[in-house]
């Protein structure tokens, strides 16, 4: 054997050996899973989680060097000592009412919030540089999130993570940029925070064309501690990043669907870095409001129990589907969608404005209770500066009936400066419509502070709704304790955590008439345009005297003639 052959092979059992030995320092796992849900309505729901795990302390030491965790991530999580991380960035409006409650919850635009450690001192300062590097990491305007749309609420938001210590709302900073939506530019650089990127798994499916034109779509990045062991003495770093959409499968006669139909093409493979690779179909509708055949069949099919509610699921795993070639799931309807009872959801909510002009109105907060007993829920209104609004205008009725709150926090705003600030606790009495409204001034803002469309108006962020359910109806949610879709099959708790955003708020505030200026620009152009031409040549050009010579003879003699022929010429 020549010695080259020998000094390949002795450099590609060391290259071998050193990755080996690398890997096996880095104690993380990768699941990727997707979870397409049939709707009552007709629409088909799917929510894709990539979940990470990492088996470290969080320590700058270990976040320098990762593996299967996104390592650009990892270095503003430490440099900003965070705790736990939420973002969402959303086109459309989820429909509890008919679509029950999403994995993952999320309100239309943009949101964040953050649970700082408690030996981060100033926290608005770290809360800016967060939103900042967020921002060039996402490629999204988080960079407008500063403490004018910022707040911290008391009761809205609890850690999801271990938490040795007794939390303290003082570290926690909540913002939302309705206005924010997300698009291709951002679901790019999501993608590349993939262990295989877009190249292999569950991820090759996430194709821009079939996202965005989807009745509603929202991306999530989640980040917090767990616990490593049952004892809970050690923690690990957990990444969940979340994809849900909702396609109207309504808008074709055929109302059969499938993975390419939905998103393109079909699956070539698992991610090779995947410990979980499965695909999860809900088929409880089957038979009842749809009635459909699943194409292949499915490797498993799991009974999940939870909360009083049954539901089958079937299970494909994805590294054994894919083992033959190109692999796609097909539904076949075999009858049309039948018209069925569709029970609502039990806790629901929307949000109006009403009145007229552009001074004053009032903000209407309606919350539907369609439960045989009484909830308490925690409702938050984010509430911009340039909306002033009055406490003692508060008004929460039940049937022409006053309801007083069993807590309320209010804060209020300074302009330019912080938001208002409500949060109270109200008991929802059972089978019943709560009302909730509060009066407030619009603002007159400086002309510099209107965008470029200012007849457009502006934006209110979504209010946030907080409930513990009683039972698990049209509730997909994942437990507390869960980090895997897995986690919620068969999973029964006594509460079941919910969270509602409603509609974001379209205000028309006064507005200037910005068309006067415009004018008074063309006038002044114009007026200045007539005027720079005679000036210019005045100012810039030379007069100089030209003397003429004159023949006087000549002049005196032509003056004789012109007296004298001069008649005789015209009548000729």
């Amino acid at each position: 054997m020549p010695n080259s052959n020998k000094l390949t092979i002795i450099a590609s059992l060391l290259i071998i050996i050193f990755t080996n030995s690398v890997t096996s320092n880095y104690d993380d796992s990768f699941n990727e899973e997707l979870f397409i849900k049939p709707l009552p309505s007709g629409h088909v729901s799917a929510h894709f989680q990539f979940t990470t795990i990492w088996n470290i302390p969080k320590e700058t030491k270990y976040l320098e060097h990762s593996h299967l965790f996104p390592r650009g991530l990892a270095v503003i999580i430490d440099r900003h000592n965070i705790d736990e991380l939420h973002i969402s960035l959303t086109e459309g409006l989820w429909r509890y009412k008919t679509w029950g409650y999403p994995v993952v919850d999320a309100g239309p635009g943009t949101e964040i919030y953050a649970w700082f450690n408690e030996n981060v001192k100033n926290v608005d300062q770290e809360w800016k540089g967060l939103t900042n590097a967020l921002s060039g990491l996402l490629c999204a305007s988080l960079n407008f999130v500063d403490s004018a749309n910022s707040m911290s609420p008391a009761f809205s938001f609890r850690p999801l993570g271990v938490n040795s210590k007794p939390y303290n709302t003082s570290q926690l900073r909540y913002s939302s940029l309705p206005r924010e939506i997300v698009c291709t530019e951002n679901l790019t650089p999501f993608k590349k925070l993939l262990p295989c990127d877009s190249k292999k798994g569950l991820s090759t499916l996430l194709n821009s064309a079939y996202i965005h034109n989807t009745n509603y779509h929202s991306v999530g990045i989640h980040v917090r501690l767990i616990c490593a062991n049952s004892a809970c003495t050690k923690t690990s770093i957990e990444l969940k990043q979340t994809i849900t959409l909702v396609y109207d499968n309504m808008i074709d006669y055929n109302q059969d669907w499938s993975i390419r139909k939905l998103f393109g093409m079909g699956l070539q493979g698992s991610c090779p870095l995947a410990t979980l690779s499965n695909i999860y179909i809900d088929t409880s509708t089957n038979n009842t409001v749809h009635i459909y055949q699943l194409t292949p069949k499915p490797g498993d099919v799991i009974v999940s129990l939870r909360g009083g509610q049954r539901h089958e699921i079937a299970v494909y795993d994805v590294k054994k589907f894919t083992k033959n070639g190109l692999f796609s799931i097909t539904a076949v309807h075999s009858k049309s969608r039948t018209t069925s009872i569709n029970y609502p959801a039990i806790l629901s909510a929307n949000r109006y404005v009403v009145g007229f002009g552009q001074e004053k109105g009032s903000l209407v907060t309606k919350l539907y209770n369609n439960h045989w007993q009484a909830i308490d829920v925690v409702l938050l209104e984010n509430i911009p500066w340039y909306l002033s609004v009055y406490l003692h205008t508060i008004k929460i009725t039940r049937n022409e009936e006053n309801i007083e709150p069993l807590v309320v926090k209010y804060s209020p705003g300074k302009e330019r400066l912080q938001p208002y600030y409500l949060e109270l606790i109200i008991r929802l009495p059972a089978h019943s419509v709560t009302k909730f409204s509060i009066e407030m001034d619009y603002l007159f803002l400086k002309w510099q502070e209107y965008p470029p469309d200012a007849n457009h108006g502006f934006y209110m962020g979504p209010a946030i709704i907080t409930a513990y359910l009683p039972i698990a109806r049209n509730y997909t949610g994942l437990p507390i304790d869960g980090s895997t879709i897995t986690s919620s099959f068969n999973a029964s708790r006594p509460g079941y955590l919910v969270q509602l955003r409603t509609e974001t708020i379209l205000i028309s505030l006064p507005t200037p008439d910005f068309s006067m200026p415009y004018n008074v620009i063309c006038l002044a152009c114009t007026a200045v345009a007539l005027a720079f031409g005679p000036l210019h040549n005045i100012s810039t050009k030379r007069l100089v005297l030209k003397i003429i010579k004159t023949d006087w003879k000549g002049k005196i003699i032509l003056a004789i003639k012109a007296k004298l022929f001069g008649d005789k010429t015209k009548q000729d």
